[in-house]
């Protein structure tokens, strides 16, 4: 089994504000940090720290080096990353305030030049029970899913952002894991309430399992057969960007290994929080997990093994 995870690949430039910017104000920011990000990018990480194989998809820029170098050396295959000449890659301006909380403004550039014709080609080389990860920041998403689908491909959407054509998709009930959080689902729903965007999504999409992330007050899973809810570890935040792409992928890492849902909202609650250093490198790792570990902190890069093994730990425990 492999996994596939076709997605956005963003320059992130990260301001850190008191607040985030109103309507007519100017504010300084207190610093600048440019970093590799995108939801396509996050995910792919996220999958291959969790230990699967992993293969990215997306488009870049001729300002790309950065993001495909960034996945290389996390460990994922760039060989399906392809490169355009004259659209710049994609980048997002991010707010993260004195809370952690953060506001993102999109431009999507290279990431919406993917054809039909480029999914063709790429999913050429998987097949039944590979696992497809998709986010709705990239171009020809219902051809991407269609095509998979008759390949016999699993598919997990993070159904983000939400827009009319999104909200339109007749590719939708092809999806056999919709990953998201409270906003995406009212959007997709017009409900507030977990339980009822739960009941709304599964009555849309009987044959899909919905994982619902709550923030603070943990997650959720519905299928038709099974609703489970696992409490948010507490942790202090510094930058919840990326928090949702990182639940993503360890969820899905730990069902493909047998978990059960209950287990696998477990461990992806192991909770990842991170922000980012001046180099661009992710920078903290946050990680609490349940009683046979305490919370601790290391830095991702230069001490990975310990975040792993706390993860692994934990993986024991359930």
């Amino acid at each position: 089994m492999r996994c596939l995870c076709f997605g956005s690949l963003n320059i992130d430039r990260v301001y850190t504000v008191d607040h985030m910017v109103r309507r007519g104000e100017t504010l300084s920011s207190a610093a600048l940090h440019v970093n590799c990000g995108g939801k396509g990018l996050n995910q792919s990480v996220a999958l291959a720290r969790a230990g699967l194989p992993v293969c990215h998809a997306g488009r870049v820029g001729p300002d790309g080096a950065m993001l495909t170098d960034c996945l290389t050396a996390a460990g994922v295959d760039v060989s399906c990353v392809m490169r355009d000449a004259d659209t710049p890659s994609g980048h997002a301006i991010i707010q993260v305030d004195a809370d952690g909380d953060n506001c993102i403004l999109l431009y999507p550039g290279a990431n919406r030049q993917i054809t039909p014709a480029d999914a063709e080609r790429v999913l050429e080389g998987f097949g039944a029970g590979d696992l497809l990860m998709l986010q709705n920041e990239i171009s020809s998403l219902d051809e991407i899913i269609e095509k998979a689908y008759r390949r016999g491909l699993r598919i997990a959407l993070n159904p983000s952002p939400v827009d009319d054509a999104l909200l339109h998709s007749a590719a939708l009930p092809l999806v056999d894991w919709l990953i998201l959080n409270e906003i995406e689902g009212g959007q997709l729903t017009g409900e507030t309430e977990p339980e009822r965007i739960c009941d709304a999504l599964l009555h849309r999409f009987p044959e899909t399992a919905v994982v619902l992330t709550l923030g603070k007050q943990g997650a959720v899973y519905a299928d038709r057969y099974l609703r489970c809810w696992q409490a948010a570890y507490p942790v202090t935040p510094v930058d919840t960007t990326a928090a949702g792409d990182t639940f993503s992928g360890y969820f899905l890492a730990a069902l493909l290994e047998g978990q059960t849902p209950q287990q696998a909202l477990r461990l992806a609650g192991v909770a990842i929080e991170e922000r980012r250093s001046e180099a661009g490198a992710w920078n903290d790792f946050f990680i609490s997990a349940p009683a046979v570990c305490r919370p601790v902190q290391c830095r991702v890069e230069a001490d990975w093994s310990q975040a792993a093994f706390y993860y692994a730990a934990v993986r024991q425990s359930v």
